[in-house]
């Protein structure tokens, strides 16, 4: 099955010299990502015709409301924007997640700097964008990052989790089957359980139907409850039970030596020392050598594809991924 995830990107990040100064900003998390998804790409800017390069935008708080204003030219081009967002989010389509530019006044989700004034002057806080307030106001259950998050490899974790998991099962959803979706829940069930064990057996109710729905019904219900146990990262202690649950698989053939590894490894997830994937690929060496037909189906050990997998971390937003 091809699940290929499709992601609706900021055009910036090194597809087009668009930004306001006619330039393009590379990033190697998107470049890293590019054999594996579809983008989709987008520059609210100049979709409503300020051009390149073009004399900054600031968001300016006005009473009780934002606006979006070009000082330079002391346009409020805040109407073309929200008609653009509401045009452009209602006909996107198919889509997975969204890959924002940070701090831009359109497309920023949480760092973009707010004004109290057009004018010069210090800013007062800061918020979401224009574009990405739409866009997480639009797709609420979807992923939706900046380029600057995802450089936190708790919070690059938990978006590329999100991310192959609704596309898979986007995929799923069109086969209109109830043994996919059976074989679906299958394989996500240790994911479930380290992310919400309350939607997982919910979901498990879902599947068994033992309410006779349509199918189309069934999925609909089981989409809901799904992203509902995705919406938050899993906490890492939930993380290390289904870990140690797995090792229990392995326990009696495995050398004091090789659990004395993998505890220490342990150890260094739980103190953020190493992330999620780390530990995963100790266990996976496992499932292959041991041949566990049952782990080795299982989404939790391998959520995106390996070539992701990246154990840098800029340090930034660790307290709120956890």
């Amino acid at each position: 099955m091809n699940a290929r995830p499709i992601v609706c990107v900021s055009k910036c990040l090194g597809f087009d010299k668009c930004r306001y100064n006619g330039v393009a900003i590379h990033d190697d998390f998107v470049e890293k990502l590019k054999p594996h998804v579809d983008y989709v790409t987008v520059c609210p800017e100049v979709e409503i015709g300020l051009g390149i390069p073009r004399n900054p935008v600031r968001v300016v708080a006005h009473k009780d409301e934002k606006k979006l204003m070009q000082p330079a030219t002391s346009k409020d081009v805040t109407p073309a924007m929200n008609n653009f967002c509401k045009t452009y989010l209602g006909q996107i389509g198919e889509v997975d997640g969204f890959l924002l530019k940070s701090r831009s006044p359109s497309c920023g989700i949480k760092d973009v700097k707010i004004y109290s004034r057009m004018e010069k002057s210090a800013s007062i806080g800061k918020g979401a964008g224009f574009f990405g307030s739409a866009v997480m106001a639009r797709f609420p259950e979807h992923p939706v990052e900046d380029e600057g998050r995802v450089r936190n490899f708790r919070i690059r974790e938990h978006f590329l989790t999100q991310l192959f998991a609704y596309s898979k099962f986007r995929h799923t959803k069109k086969t209109r089957s109830m043994g996919a979706l059976v074989q679906f829940q299958a394989e996500s069930k240790l994911l479930l359980m380290a992310y919400n064990q309350k939607e997982l057996k919910i979901l498990g109710r879902i599947v068994a139907n033992q309410d006779k729905r349509p199918v189309d019904d069934v999925y609909n219900l089981y989409e809901e409850h799904f992203h509902n146990a995705l919406c938050t990262p899993a906490r890492y202690t939930s993380n290390i039970n289904v870990l140690m649950h797995a090792m229990g698989h392995f326990s009696k053939n495995l050398t004091p030596q090789e659990k004395e590894y993998f505890f220490a490894s342990l150890e260094r997830y739980r103190n953020g020392k190493i992330p999620l994937s780390a530990t995963l690929s100790v266990l996976r060496s496992w499932i292959v050598r041991f041949e566990d037909g049952y782990l080795n189906q299982q989404t939790f050990f391998e959520p995106y594809p390996e070539a992701l997998v990246e154990i840098t971390d800029s340090g930034k937003g660790r307290k709120l991924a956890k």
